[in-house]
């Protein structure tokens, strides 16, 4: 932590770093924590996985002081989902410092959220829609604003809301410091930056820095209609804690979610038609660890931020680059490992090779397992259970009745059948998976790309496109 503490941050936040299990600042904290301390606007152009929340939400905390009554920061950020996690990740920040965060957003009950305001949160972390509506019903006033951050500028702009968010700042004070974050600086960010941010400080965390060397990257040739009992067997091995897998559409998503919870294995699925309270509860689910696995289209993977992911699994293989970035990026977060996976029918082979040399990674190829070395796999997961379970102690209760079986039966013949009963069968049940098109691979050299607001949008059976963000290095 000693890193941390050269920032010139206070004891109770590097406390709250540590119980977080922060060790040292990424790159984008290194630069942009003293120049916010220091009272500066800030342009930072930082992807998804580089640290930015705590890089502007440690300056926030620090900046807010003995500050009370008005709401001292707003954070504004394009989907629900990234303001709850924001939000999350602030709280936790200021665990020890007593300052309280409130997620706003369309979706949740106005009234519960105007009652939560009364409580006089020092920030505010919101979706422009629903921060517009309490301005109006003047439940939320941005008169004293001290500062203001605007997270991932590019989806914002995406999604429509660069008016909203210009009648936001335009009803704060010309005092305030302004801070915006976005992974690419097209026109309409850098005007927005140039109308409300006063001589800011440049930062820009390029590819090179935002790429995890702690993700083990691999691919598996297969069939598509063996994919699914070939990922069956890979998760019987693997065992992971905690696994997101994702599809190409909608109907794959809830025929994987179906399938796997058919085979015994605990997952859901999330895309873009769920209800709002849906989707907050299969997420609310697979960040307590209730669900193991989450089966995700990119679409509604955007803004997932959710610690302890051990393995991502493309089940479909990326319609381009960077959402193979993106979607790889959902493990290996916080200094932690990673295993990602990618299952690639012969013919997209070449467009594997696309995505190789964009991210200049040499993705390994892995020999497709058999039955056999899934049920070695699940045998290895019941003994470890087994040596856990006698590290944990508490057997004194069992300890008669097994002496009793050991003077009936031989030790070798009970601990054959302890494991049989703690092993996990592949299970063969038919599972319909409809098969779909491979991808084609397509140049990425050096040719511009079509702007976002240009693209087909996706239908119900089409393929999503989505330009997601990258991972750190």
């Amino acid at each position: 932590m000693e890193k941390f503490k050269e920032l010139g941050i206070s004891d109770l936040t590097i406390r709250a770093l540590s119980d977080m299990g922060f060790e040292e600042p990424t790159p984008i904290q290194e630069q942009a924590i003293p120049i916010l301390l220091a009272g500066k606007d800030l342009v930072g152009q930082a992807q998804t996985g580089t640290g930015k929340t705590a890089a502007f939400g440690i300056p926030l905390l620090e900046n807010i002081g003995k500050s009370v009554g008005a709401i001292f920061g707003i954070v504004l950020t394009p989907t629900r989902e990234l303001c709850i996690q924001v939000a999350e990740e602030l709280n936790k920040l200021g665990q020890f410092s007593n300052v309280r965060t409130l997620p706003i957003y369309g979706g949740q009950d106005i009234q519960r959220q105007i009652k939560s305001l009364q409580r006089k949160p020092q920030i505010i972390v919101a979706t422009p829609g629903r921060l517009m509506d309490h301005m109006d019903r003047r439940t939320i006033k941005l008169n004293d604003i001290k500062m203001v951050v605007m997270d991932e500028g590019d989806e914002m702009l995406n999604m429509g809301f660069i008016e909203d968010i210009e009648k936001i700042l335009s009803a704060t004070p010309d005092s305030r410091q302004t801070l915006l974050f976005s992974a690419t600086m097209p026109r309409q960010i850098q005007n927005l930056a140039q109308r409300f941010l006063k001589d800011p400080a440049l930062i820009s965390i390029k590819s090179k820095e935002v790429t995890v060397p702690l993700i083990e990257q691999y691919y598996m040739e297969v069939l598509d209609r063996q994919k699914f009992d070939v990922f069956c067997r890979l998760l019987d091995i693997q065992s992971p804690e905690l696994s997101i897998v994702f599809g190409r559409t909608k109907r794959r998503v809830d025929e994987l979610a179906e399938g796997l919870k058919k085979r015994g294995y605990s997952a859901e699925g999330i895309h873009g038609d769920l209800t709002q309270s849906k989707r907050d509860s299969v997420l609310r689910q697979f960040r307590e660890g209730t669900t193991d696995i989450l089966v995700a289209t990119d679409v509604a993977a955007r803004g997932l931020d959710v610690s302890g992911v051990t393995h991502v699994y493309n089940f479909d293989i990326p319609q381009d680059p960077e959402s193979y970035v993106h979607r790889v990026g959902r493990t290996g977060r916080a200094g932690q490992t990673g295993i990602a996976m990618t299952f690639v029918i012969p013919r997209e082979l070449d467009h594997l090779r696309s995505i190789e040399r964009l991210t200049k990674r040499k993705i390994v190829r892995m020999p497709v397992p058999t039955v056999t070395e899934a049920i070695e796999g699940q045998q290895r997961l019941a003994v470890e259970k087994l040596l856990n379970q006698i590290e944990d102690g508490g057997l004194e209760q069992y300890r008669g009745r097994a002496e009793e079986l050991l003077t009936e039966t031989d030790s070798v013949s009970l601990l054959s059948a302890a494991l049989k009963l703690l092993t996990k069968e592949p299970d063969g049940t038919p599972i319909k998976i409809t098969e779909e098109a491979p991808l084609r691979s397509r140049s990425y050299g050096g040719g511009k790309r079509r702007p976002q607001e240009n693209r087909k949008p996706a239908s119900a059976g089409g393929k999503p496109r989505y330009k997601s963000n990258g991972f750190r290095k």
